[in-house]
């Protein structure tokens, strides 16, 4: 969801140089099931342009009328939206509108925070009851001497909160990242669906022949440089690694260049005895490399799909690639026992506050 809020982030931005208001809308509980989980937002500017969703496109109508009044009042609300009798997930969701007014020099603070690829945490202090109150609002923390209100009409320092006020907290991460060392057609187009995944995308090319980002639809960074020059920032278990270079040497080579870095996920394209041959050779050129670096090696990469072409190979890959990040089993979700959204708890907390 980091990506979302990163390109929220940049709408308010041109928002506010034409001097639009927006406010923010928060899904914040739900009684039953949702397309979505709780944490998912969107953008509303005055002139009805919207940025992100809270569902599958069924709830935004509703949710753009009801930040009418927030537009008007310039205090927040919960809005509950039951889909029981509308929509096919047969929940209840319930959304914080609020406004969202943030001063030129905290955006640009906030950018800066989230490419550096810092986690932070995202707070909203809200009511169950269909209400307005200036108790009701969200923060955004990078650290304990960073805090940004979505309005400073939130009276988050009042002392006065009374009993009854939920805090639904979520830790964000850094937004996932995937670092594709390749430049043919393939890599293109795994570029671009990536991109289109909300994956931030960097492409390792030969110095021989440098590229740009308008080469590769999509991408963030372009770095031409060879294996031996080869340095890639921050890379961390939000960011996975694709060789596909298509040249055997040149795998390795680049191989041996990410030795000493910690991505949750690398993959090598090729048939099993490709990647049998590659790993022979690289382990006896490294024998001391780490069981966690060779633990985090796939290959062949992708999920068994029936793949052929090259889109369908970039999906597979991708596919592959958040099965692992999410420590998830692939199987037709019609045989998966429990919600589809089940295991979101696990980074997402609902407390009530009391006597603040």
């Amino acid at each position: 969801m980091t990506h979302e809020f990163k390109e929220i982030i940049a709408s308010y931005k041109e928002a506010k140089k034409i001097g639009m208001r927006a406010v923010m809308a928060t899904v914040v509980d739900i009684d039953g099931s949702s397309y979505r989980r709780p944490g998912v937002g969107m953008l509303i500017l005055e002139n009805g342009q919207m940025t992100g969703a809270v569902s599958g496109g069924c709830v935004e109508k509703e949710v753009l009328r009801q930040a009418q009044s927030v537009f008007d009042s310039g205090r927040a609300k919960i809005m509950t939206y039951n889909g029981r009798y509308r929509l096919g997930c047969e929940g209840v969701l319930y959304i914080l509108i609020e406004p969202f007014l943030i001063s030129s020099e905290n955006i640009d603070e906030i950018e800066s925070y989230l490419q550096s690829r810092t986690s932070f945490e995202m707070s909203s202090f809200y009511a169950k009851e269909e209400n307005t109150k200036l108790l009701m609002g969200s923060t955004l923390s990078f650290d304990a001497t960073h805090s940004f209100r979505f309005s400073d009409k939130f009276e988050l320092l009042s002392t006065d909160i009374s009993s009854g006020i939920h805090c639904f907290k979520r830790e964000m991460k850094p937004c996932f990242r995937l670092v594709i060392i390749g430049s043919e057609h393939d890599a293109v187009v795994l570029s671009e669906i990536a991109h289109k995944t909300g994956w931030e995308v960097a492409v390792v090319n030969s110095p021989k022949k440098p590229k740009t980002v308008d080469d590769f639809p999509g991408s963030n960074q372009i770095i031409n440089q060879s294996p031996e020059d080869l340095i890639i920032d921050k890379v961390d278990k939000q960011t996975a690694i694709v060789l596909m270079t298509h040249n055997f040497a040149k795998d390795l080579l680049y191989l041996q260049a990410i030795k000493d870095t910690s991505p949750v996920y690398i993959g090598l394209l090729g048939p099993s005895r490709r990647r049998e041959k590659l790993l022979s050779a690289f382990i006896e050129y490294f024998p001391e490399v780490t069981d966690e670096f060779m633990d985090c090696i796939h290959g062949p990469a992708g999920l068994n799909l029936g793949a052929e072409t090259p889109q369908e190979i970039a999906i597979s890959i991708i596919a592959e690639i958040l099965s692992v990040v999410r420590n998830q089993r692939p199987i037709p979700l019609h045989e998966k026992i429990g919600g589809i959204h089940s295991d979101y708890s696990n980074n997402l907390a609902h407390n009530t506050v009391k006597n603040r």
